[in-house]
């Protein structure tokens, strides 16, 4: 079993407000879920508007596959319009 998990810190240029980042980070977690199927959570700068990191959570018994799929999220946040995305740690762990 694998279990893979990618920290990606954001910058949201166009919110003005806490009410405008939540929009946009509850936004990009639902479509997160429904296009790939893993866990998203919004872990660390809750306070601040412009700023966000989101931890996400992927397992599987193939680590490539999960390797993958980060992969695949990392990319599809970067192609979003409304976020930059930061910084990236992706880390798998195999049992």
């Amino acid at each position: 079993m694998t279990v893979g998990s990618a920290k990606i810190e954001l910058h949201i240029p166009a919110s003005g407000s806490l009410k405008d980042k939540r929009r946009v980070v509850k936004s990009l977690k639902d479509r997160l879920l429904a296009r790939f199927a893993v866990a998203v959570a919004e872990v660390d700068h809750l306070d601040e508007w412009q700023r966000a990191t989101l931890g996400v959570a992927c397992v599987s018994n193939d680590a490539r596959l999960v390797d993958a799929i980060l992969s695949k999220i990392v990319a599809w946040i970067e192609g979003s319009a409304d976020v930059l995305v930061i910084d990236v740690d992706i880390e798998l762990v195999t049992h």
